[in-house]
């Protein structure tokens, strides 16, 4: 197309067209050429155009350039079938987090691996979209309680070291009956946990802390929460006699727990949202629920740690223990662990069942 022409939409264009063939005629070819940059070869054809299809102006509307054969990306099928799988088990994993998996995928087959760019150009061309609709997200009300004096934290902190600990929970409702589901996460190593309970409760959440600790392989420096009724009474008190500061976020300020509620919408996206048809099944349920933790520290990679998982990133800033020293040994033992706390009921009886601070601890060297 003519430079001169750039400027105007399709329909103008044609229009302009004609005016320059017109001015053509009126003043000739050298008068033309310096006024639009039209010589005579391109006038002839737009008015062969014309006298063809008998003056119609639609005629003078550019055609389109683009080639008849173009480039088609080639993607092996045994590939595609394994992005497929991973999507349909995993459906909010993005083109990112799915590549590690798929190398792994690509080194055992001895198949030359892709792009992280034609991974997401393979999830749209073959349409591997399977979230469920229907997202719910939940803020929790705030209950108030007898004002004391609380440890308070003004700004959302960017801790550089581990043991920092943040949680919430997430109330969902499917059927008319209510799930609440305890969140916690260190804020540097992106170690996370999530349990189903029946109810919001301070002695819930007093056995939440308890089966978080007895996974989670650093010692606790703090522990940060918001207002809620379930961090008061028998929770505050527990971290009271573990000497751990408990810090409080100020009131309808969500954004200073900006990391937990960042996992939320995570555990709800990636694994809550895709699970509500066997949400009553409780025992189907946290097996799945289990190994979809399994997967967040072992398998899945985080932005944050450098597109490592929390395991890899671990064991990089030197938190294993000699004893423990390779990645095989370390990712059973945390998939042992973490899967052990799902096979009973998530009740204050079962607190005997996983005593705080035994095996994982000490398979593991501690941050000061």
């Amino acid at each position: 197309m003519l430079s001169s022409l750039r400027k105007f939409s399709r329909d103008e264009v044609a229009q302009q067209r004609l005016r320059i063939i017109k001015f053509y005629e009126r003043y000739g070819e050298k008068a033309t050429k310096e006024a639009f940059g039209a010589d005579r070869k391109v006038i002839s054809r737009w008015r062969q155009r014309l006298h063809r299809y008998n003056g119609a102006l639609e005629r003078l509307i550019p055609e389109s350039t683009k080639p008849r054969q173009t480039r088609r990306m080639v993607v092996a099928p045994e590939i595609v079938e394994c992005i497929r799988q991973i999507r349909q088990k995993y459906p909010r994993l993005g083109k990112e987090k799915i590549k590690p998996l798929l190398d792994e995928f690509c080194k055992d087959k001895g198949l030359k691996t892709i792009a992280e760019s034609t991974v997401g150009k393979v999830i749209k061309r073959y349409k591997l979209f399977y979230q469920k609709s229907g997202r719910i997200y939940h803020d929790p009300s705030i209950k108030r309680q007898h004002r004391q004096k609380r440890l308070r934290v003004k700004r959302s902190p960017r801790y550089q070291e581990f043991g920092h600990i943040l949680s919430d929970t997430v109330e969902r409702v499917t059927d008319g009956v209510k799930d609440y589901f305890y969140n916690a996460i260190d804020a540097k190593l992106k170690f996370a946990l999530t349990l189903n309970y029946k109810r919001l409760s301070s002695k819930n959440m007093k056995d939440f802390y308890e089966r978080f600790r007895s996974v989670y392989p650093l010692r606790i420096k703090d522990w940060q929460t918001d207002n809620g009724s379930e961090n008061l009474g028998d929770f505050d008190e527990t971290l009271r006699k573990a000497d751990i500061p408990h810090m409080f976020i100020y009131p309808r300020c969500p954004k200073i727990n900006s990391i937990i509620e960042r996992y939320n919408r995570t555990i709800q996206e990636e694994f809550i949202d895709n699970h509500l048809d066997v949400i009553h099944d409780k025992a189907l349920f946290q097996k799945h629920l289990a190994e979809y933790m399994v997967f967040y520290l072992t398998k899945r990679i985080h932005k944050s740690l450098d597109k490592m998982t929390p395991l890899d990133y671990l064991i990089k800033k030197g938190g294993m223990s000699h004893l423990y020293g390779t990645y095989t040994l370390s990712s059973l033992f945390f998939k042992t662990r973490v899967k052990s706390i799902y096979e009973t009921n998530c009740s204050v009886s079962a607190l005997s069942l996983h005593r705080p601070g035994t095996r994982l601890c000490a398979a593991f060297d501690t941050f000061s």
